[in-house]
C-alpha cells in the first residue's frame, strides 16, 4: 500500500475574519489581531484559533511508494490555497494512499474539510464511507478507528486526550531531530515577513519528523522487523543526503 505521511501549516483566514466580525477596511495584521482577541475572550487565554478560521498555507508529504521514497511540499511558493487543497485530494483519489498523521485527525484534517468546502474541491474516494467501494465501509478515512487514516498521537495515547504528546517531545526522545529553527506559533509572523519558502521546509522537516516515528510504530507493531526497520532508517538517511538541501542538511546534523 501508498503511505502518505502529511503535516500542514497555516495562517489566519483573516478573508473570513473580515466577513464574520465586519472588518472592512483593516490591514490582514490587524484583522488577524481582532480575530486573536476575540479568541481570547473565548477561551479566556488561548489565541488559537477554531478550525474554520485557518488557511492552509503549506502541505507537506513524505510519500513511501514501492522502492520509492519523496518528500516535497505541494505545489510551489506561488500556489495558492485553492490549488495546495486541490491537489493533496487529487493524490488520494489516484492512489488511496493510507495516510500517517501527527494529530491530523484533531487539527489537520479537520481544517482541510472546511477548506475543500470553502473552494469546492470534489474528494468522492476519500470521503466514501462504503457507498461507492464496500471496502470503505470497513477501512476509510474518516472512521477515528480505522487505519486508512492513522493518527499517530490518538494511537499512541490510546485515544486519551490526557495521555496525548507532543511530537517534538516523541521525536526527540525517539532521537530524531524534532522541530528546527521554528513551530507554528511563529508561521504568521514568518508568512507576514514573506518567508514563505522558510515555512515550506520547516513543514518537510515536521513530516519527516511524523515518518521517523510512524516507522518505530511499525516496529513495535510488528509490520516491521529490526532489519526491515534498520533499512528504511537508512532510506531516509540517504534520500534527505542526495538531495542536498540545507534545511535536509540541518535535519541530519540533529538527528542523533
Amino acid at each position: 500500500m501508498n503511505i502518505l505521511v502529511f503535516d500542514i501549516e497555516t495562517i489566519p483566514d483573516v478573508a473570513s475574519g473580515r466577513r464574520l466580525y465586519d472588518l472592512e477596511g483593516l490591514s490582514d495584521a490587524d484583522v488577524a489581531k481582532v480575530m486573536f482577541h476575540k479568541r481570547r475572550e473565548e477561551t479566556g487565554d488561548s489565541e488559537f484559533l477554531r478550525h474554520h478560521l485557518h488557511r492552509v498555507v503549506a502541505i507537506s508529504v513524505v510519500l513511501r511508494h514501492a522502492d520509492q521514497l519523496r518528500v516535497w511540499s505541494i505545489g510551489d511558493a506561488n500556489s495558492d490555497e485553492a490549488e495546495i487543497v486541490r491537489r493533496f485530494y487529487e493524490g488520494i483519489e489516484k492512489y488511496s494512499p493510507m495516510l500517517v498523521t501527527w494529530n491530523g485527525s484533531g487539527f489537520d484534517l479537520p481544517v482541510l474539510h472546511y477548506r475543500s468546502l470553502l473552494h469546492g474541491v470534489s474528494a468522492p474516494r476519500y470521503w466514501d464511507t462504503g457507498e461507492l467501494d464496500r471496502d470503505f465501509k470497513w477501512n476509510n478515512y474518516l472512521n477515528r478507528f480505522h487505519a486508512r487514516h492513522t493518527d499517530l498521537m490518538d494511537v499512541l495515547s490510546g485515544y486519551q486526550g490526557r495521555a496525548t504528546a507532543r511530537l517534538d517531545d516523541i521525536a526527540q526522545i525517539l532521537g530524531f531531530p524534532g522541530k528546527l529553527g521554528m513551530d507554528g506559533s511563529k508561521v504568521w509572523d514568518a508568512y507576514q515577513a514573506g518567508k514563505l519558502t522558510e515555512i515550506r521546509d520547516y513543514c518537510e522537516t515536521d513530516v519527516l519528523n511524523t515518518y521517523l516515528v510512524y516507522l518505530r510504530f511499525e516496529l513495535i507493531r510488528g509490520t516491521l522487523d529490526q532489519k526491515a526497520y534498520d533499512s528504511e532508517i537508512r532510506r531516509v538517511r540517504d534520500y534527505l543526503k542526495a538531495e542536498n538541501k540545507p534545511h535536509y542538511q540541518a535535519f541530519l546534523e540533529a538527528w542523533k
